[in-house]
């Protein structure tokens, strides 16, 4: 995906019902609710997953959460100072941009780049309001913050640490699995990256990839894992919202059945959603993307006054992306390998592609995968 700025940066669930009634573009804001303790007020709106995806857009609510200085349970300006806003369908999210706009929030967050094109209108007709769009850098307007991430570099540790455990555990002719949801650069960014981690460390294995087309069919993704992990499967790696909490479930299911087979978390640290007894989880690693790092990088600017139209990247050397070392079926020595990689990564001896176009020109690369599709 080219970028043509980039700053690397160091360090109320609503629903909406019936027929809204918006203002036209660039009416007077209505400031009828309080700022709450930091003075500003801000609304995240989320694809059809929500906050409760466990993943993507829990990760961007956990930053609005923090600059707020409230948490997962304890929500004491919401409804006030912030919310969140779900859209049901696509079809909801431009009225949901439209209205947020027209009640004045000093700023309006959209989680995902298929938010793109109607959050690129809206700004362009509601030119004071500010807004932060995630996975995009195509907007290019001086009141919209594009925040995006090198998916591919902590993707490819996810695919390493899969690989050297299976290494570990004597597996022969390990295959590995990536599951995405809706086609896209991004998504295609996980893959690729995820391939070239497990190819670093085992040139023949076998990948298979699959694409569910949708953040919120997990029933679908659980019926693939199965057939896959039946089919000798050793990992799966899911890129696809709360679709990929269905590679979760059924790794859960398996390895309380003793299989050996795992899965592999994406956005936020998901050990816990894993967790299938006291001490264990079918979770493998994590690769994670500090989307909330996004979120109060542009609340700070907001607060700080000092807010401006700009792409800003989060690599693997500001920590935007990484991976979890939660579960201790990650060995201590994988560990060590995995950081001697990444500080490979940071330092640029090795070099990952971020497309499908960049990665096929690579010795090995697998050129069946329908991330070609993507393109």
């Amino acid at each position: 995906m080219k970028k043509t700025g980039k700053k690397i940066l160091c360090g109320f669930l609503l629903s909406l019902a019936g027929t809204a009634l918006f203002g036209a573009p660039g009416r007077q804001p209505d400031h009828t609710r309080s700022a709450g303790d930091s003075g500003l007020t801000a609304r995240l709106l989320t694809d059809s997953s929500g906050i409760g995806d466990r993943s993507f857009n829990a990760a961007a609510w956990r930053g609005i959460l923090e600059f707020y200085g409230d948490d997962w349970n304890t929500t004491r300006q919401r409804g006030r100072a912030y919310d969140v806003v779900t859209a049901q369908s696509q079809d909801m999210y431009d009225p949901n941009i439209r209205q947020a706009s027209d009640e004045g929030y000093d700023l309006i967050i959209t989680a995902g780049f298929t938010f793109a094109d109607v959050l690129e209108a809206a700004a362009k007709d509601y030119p004071k309001q500010k807004y932060i769009i995630i996975d995009v850098d195509t907007v290019k307007l001086p009141n919209v913050l594009n925040v995006v991430f090198a998916e591919h570099e902590g993707s490819y540790l996810a695919g390493a640490g899969a690989a050297l455990k299976a290494k570990a555990d004597g597996v022969e002719h390990p295959i590995f699995g990536f599951i995405g949801g809706v086609p896209g650069p991004v998504i295609t960014k996980f893959e690729v990256g995820f391939v070239q981690g497990v190819l670093s460390v085992l040139p023949n294995a076998e990948i298979l990839d699959y694409y569910v087309n949708s953040w919120d069919e997990s029933g679908l993704v659980k019926i693939q894992a199965k057939t896959w992990y039946d089919a000798g499967v050793y990992a799966i790696y899911s890129a696809a919202g709360n679709s990929g909490n269905g590679t979760i479930a059924q790794a859960k299911e398996y390895r309380l059945q003793g299989k050996n087979v795992w899965a592999i978390g994406v956005d936020s640290d998901q050990y816990e959603e894993g967790r299938y007894n006291a001490s264990e989880s079918a979770v493998l690693t994590s690769m994670l993307k500090r989307v909330e790092t996004g979120v109060l990088y542009g609340l700070n600017a907001v607060k700080n006054k000092n807010f401006k139209g700009e792409v800003v990247t989060l690599d693997l050397k500001a920590d935007g992306v990484g991976y979890s070392s939660a579960n201790t079926a990650l060995t201590g020595d994988i560990k060590n390998q995995l950081e001697q990689i990444k500080q490979k990564i940071i330092s640029g001896q090795v070099t990952v592609a971020s497309s499908y176009a960049e990665a096929k020109k690579l010795p090995g690369f697998p050129q069946t995968l329908k991330a070609a599709d993507t393109e």
